[in-house]
């Protein structure tokens, strides 16, 4: 742009436009994109690699890498894959991929007579008196099937012999208790239909336990099976003992006695409840004994004093003086 000074010169002005520089492109964020890929890439590898087992990796790489089987070279004692499999330790690829190889190593083969007209794919071995050596595969076969037949037969009479045993058990307690209602029930007639035992029937308690059947003759106000203080039976309670022993000789199994008293002191020369309830036991023991049952099915007689009341909450009660009469269950059907 051109100006006239006021002296009658000319003065030029010169102006130079500023032009922005043209847009450059995208290229540097693709690439950018791709090395980020590609690092995510690596390092999911990475973590791959560190999380996978052997196995897993094995896996993988027969999956995206099957095998061609005929593809590998034969080395060794000159049999296909020198004896090997192509999924040795140390390859990449696994024997859980699309080809099956069962891997069996084979005897070195000596004096073989090689015949033309022999089609076996494995040669024989030939002793020196012209016998031949089963092959390694063909005594395998006999060694592993004998002992999968042994093996399952082993099993299988094991299976057996604990079914067996488990449903003979069964039939036992079955069997038992059976037994121990019928007893229960013939003792309750046999009481009820003795118009002289009649009246001592809500004092005879006989019920099924964890330990077998119990039969339970307790003391009534006014009416008490032994005399205070004492051992010795009263004739009802002699009665009843001689009643139930007939039924008790019916059973095969073993007898455990046991004497019961209340919680009143018992101050008898030196003498304690524990005293009267073992001697008490004992006069039980010997009434059964004198009635026929043979002394061997006696497992135990005891005398528990106040130590475990039928009544808790009234230890002085009289149904708490009692003789505990218990048929065991056998210790085999249990």
């Amino acid at each position: 742009m051109a100006g006239k000074k006021k002296d009658g010169g000319t003065t030029i002005i010169k102006r130079e436009e500023v032009v922005e520089g043209g847009h450059h492109g995208g290229a540097w964020k693709v690439a950018y994109a791709d090395f980020v890929t590609a690092m995510m890439a690596f390092f999911l590898l990475m973590w791959l690699l560190n999380a996978t087992t052997d196995a897993q990796r094995r896996g993988l790489a027969d999956y995206f890498t099957p095998s061609n089987l005929m593809s590998h070279n034969s080395s060794g004692n000159g049999q296909p894959f020198g004896g090997h499999t192509p999924y040795d330790d140390g390859s990449l690829a696994s024997d859980r991929g699309a080809a099956d190889v069962i891997e069996g190593k084979k005897q070195p083969q000596i004096d073989v007579d090689e015949d033309e007209t022999d089609t076996e794919a494995t040669p024989r071995v030939y002793r020196r008196d012209g016998t031949s050596v089963p092959n390694q595969a063909e005594q395998d076969k006999g060694h592993t099937g004998a002992g999968s037949a042994v093996a399952v037969t082993a099993a299988s009479v094991a299976q057996k012999a604990v079914v067996t045993d488990a449903a003979t058990k069964l039939a036992k307690q079955a069997s038992e208790k059976a037994n121990f209602e019928a007893a229960a029930d013939q003792i309750r007639k046999l009481v009820a239909a003795d118009p002289d035992l009649a009246p001592l029937a809500k004092q005879l308690a006989i019920d099924l336990t964890p330990d077998g059947l119990r039969l339970q003759i307790m003391d009534e106000d006014r009416l008490p099976m032994f005399a205070s203080g004492s051992a010795t039976m009263s004739d009802r309670a002699r009665m009843l003992v001689q009643k139930i022993t007939p039924v008790l000789l019916k059973l095969p199994e073993d007898i455990a006695i046991s004497g019961h008293t209340d919680s009143a002191p018992y101050n008898g020369h030196d003498r304690s409840n524990w005293e009267l309830s073992a001697e008490r036991a004992n006069a039980t023991r010997r009434m059964l004994v004198d009635g026929g049952l043979p002394p061997n099915r006696i497992r135990s007689v005891t005398g528990n004093a106040d130590r475990d009341p039928l009544l808790p909450a009234d230890p002085m009660a009289a149904a708490n003086r009692r003789i505990a009469i218990v048929v065991l269950r056998d210790s085999k059907s249990r």
